[in-house]
């Protein structure tokens, strides 16, 4: 081929490209239509609630698309904007809902094209679907204070299909930001775009009548949901039967576009966790879907009341020590300081624990269970321990929580003359409560090979300025010896936003184990690892907190303080705890 017909070539595939991109009329849009409120990804692993930036004058939403030539050569452009609104109070993001790009590739076009803005990955398209967003290159203004959208177009008139040019006559998105932040009437509120087609795959609403509740929608909230929405769950209602189901449909649908619901925070792009309560994109479509077509019920069968919620019995048979804790009494309302309980073990030799399994009492309140030794004088820690609820924790609950049995071969050290400490949370739910939870630990008396570690990796240096929304601090731990890590667990107070784990081995190599950007004191999961991590000695583990002490931190008690570390949930604490074994480590293990 020569290079006559290289360039045919070329302009001929360009005409294509740029053809398609024209095909499909322009969606009609009522403005006056408020924008529901979503929780999204970015290219980076950073969770963003779009009703967080209440605080903002205005939102713009750039619509993004890789490889889309009008929107590499528009960047430019809403970098200007950008900075000519820099101190005016407008937040700016990007959104991508094309099928064919996912976050690595994002994170890639983004690198490339130095696109600095965050892009949110909208996998399931639901937010497309609610924008009716059907081309890239377009931007949406939103007021924080109506959630409507003000403006919706290009950037400006510089781009076409086929041609750009240097500058450009009109400057549709300035414009209606300064009338917006003005209070003036916007000029033009809507104009038409250029950009490139988004394929959508659930383009036709009417088909969402064909979602079966029975087959389709049940099984889906038996498998995720019944964990806590059940008679005694800790979830306000129980879906017990359609008809409930269908009486709070709505409210479902609004947390499961917010990812406030299923309570799973860890980020789906960094390994496979045990017990994953969170939600594939065909899950989340098919039940936005189901309710968006009026949450229907089809056939005879209720699987929902047919579901037998089984009472908390012993996974693995009787405990070989029982626990029963002491009542705690809980008000009907207001914020509950840790309780604390203190327990003899009444055995005459030295046991290495195998495994435990907690029975709350109540779990219409009980928030989380931890559980430390308390060794004799005189005894020799597997580890140099800090603090009881920093490292040597025995044993640990939370909503979800699993019978946790140690790995083979391993065990926890509690010698004769040992006592267990308890700590108990409680949430208040507008009624009177009382709870008496049970403690069971399985042993043995022969010395295992090693040690089964929890260990907690924290930073006391904390001191969070009022109104802060992002306060970034971190902590690490070192491996001194080979070793296998099994579970990692992210611990913060009210003000915690995210936390992620990240493994330096001796080799210089990183690795993101653990991503949680959308933390939730409400529910503190430790994240256990399908396939155990191996780490050979001096690996070392970062990680990086990130605290909000603003008002739109919904769960803040007080914005106006600094905050210091504390054992109090209106203090703040920076902890990574984590479950490993240390191997060919055995002086550890003696109890003499």
């Amino acid at each position: 081929m020569n290079i006559a017909t290289k360039g045919l070539s070329s302009i001929l595939i360009l005409f294509l490209f740029f053809s398609s991109c024209k095909e499909t009329p322009e969606p009609v849009f009522d403005l006056d239509a408020g924008v529901p409120n979503f929780g999204l990804y970015d290219q980076n692993g950073e969770f963003h609630n779009l009703y967080y930036n209440s605080d903002a004058k205005a939102v713009v939403l750039y619509i993004q698309g890789n490889k889309c030539p009008i929107v590499r050569q528009a960047v430019p452009d809403l970098k200007v904007v950008r900075k000519e609104f820099r101190d005016k109070g407008v937040k700016f993001l990007m959104l991508n809902a094309n099928v064919q790009d996912d976050r690595a590739s994002i994170a890639a076009e983004a690198e490339e094209f130095d696109i600095d803005f965050p892009i949110l990955k909208d996998e399931a398209q639901l937010v497309a679907e609610s924008l009716q967003l059907h081309r890239t290159a377009e931007a949406i203004v939103i007021d924080p204070f109506t959630w409507s959208i003000v403006y919706r177009g290009p950037i400006n008139d510089r781009m076409g299909y086929e041609s750009q040019r240097d500058n450009a006559d009109n400057h549709y998105l300035s414009d209606a930001l300064n009338s917006l932040l003005a209070d003036e009437e916007i000029a033009e509120p809507t104009v038409r775009s250029v950009g490139c087609l988004i394929k959508r795959l659930h383009d036709d609403p009417a088909a969402y009548a064909n979602i079966s509740y029975e087959h389709d929608v049940a099984p889906i909230l038996l498998d995720k949901c019944m964990t806590c929405h059940v008679e005694g769950g800790i979830a306000p209602w129980q879906m017990k039967d359609h008809a409930t189901v269908f009486g709070w449909s709505m409210m479902m649908r609004e947390v499961l576009r917010t990812r406030r619901m299923p309570p799973y925070h860890a980020d789906p792009e960094y390994g496979e966790l045990k017990h994953d309560l969170s939600l594939s994109t065909e899950e989340l479509q098919t039940l936005v879907h189901w309710i968006d077509a009026g949450a229907k019920k089809d056939g005879d069968r209720d699987p929902l009341a047919e579901y037998k919620a089984v009472a908390p019995i012993w996974d693995k048979g009787l405990p070989d020590l029982v626990f029963e804790l002491d009542q705690e009494d809980i008000p009907a309302t207001g914020i509950v300081d840790y309780r604390y309980q203190e327990h003899d073990i009444e055995i005459t030799k030295d046991i290495w624990a195998t495994g435990f399994q907690i029975l709350p009492g109540n779990r219409e309140v009980l928030h989380h269970v931890l559980v430390s030794v308390i060794y004799p004088d005189g005894f020799m820690e597997p580890i140099d321990r800090r603090s009881p609820w920093l490292d040597g924790l025995l044993a640990a609950w939370a909503p979800g929580g699993e019978t946790e049995v140690f790995p083979d071969h391993t065990g926890r050290a509690i010698p004769k003359g040992s006592k267990l400490h308890f700590q108990m949370h409680y949430t208040t739910n507008g009624k009177a409560q009382s709870d008496k939870s049970t403690v069971g630990i399985y042993y043995t008396d022969q010395q295992p090979e090693n040690e089964y570690l929890m260990v907690g990796a924290f930073n006391t240096d904390l001191q969070i300025p009022p109104g802060e929304k992002r306060y970034e601090n971190k902590a690490k731990h070192l491996f001194e010896h080979d070793a296998t890590l099994y579970a990692l667990f992210p611990h913060m107070h009210f003000r915690g936003k995210a936390m992620k784990f990240t493994l330096l081995y001796p080799d210089g190599k990183r690795e993101v184990v653990l991503n949680v950007p959308n933390y939730s004191f409400n529910w503190q999961r430790g994240y256990l690892f399908e396939e155990p991590l191996k780490l050979p000695a001096r690996t070392v583990l970062y990680i990086d907190a990130i605290f909000d002490n603003s008002k739109q931190n919904t769960f803040n008690p007080a914005p106006e303080k600094t905050v210091y570390w504390g054992d109090f949930s209106f203090d703040e604490m920076l902890i990574g705890f984590m479950s490993f074994e240390y191997h060919d480590n055995n002086e550890a293990l003696s109890m003499n």
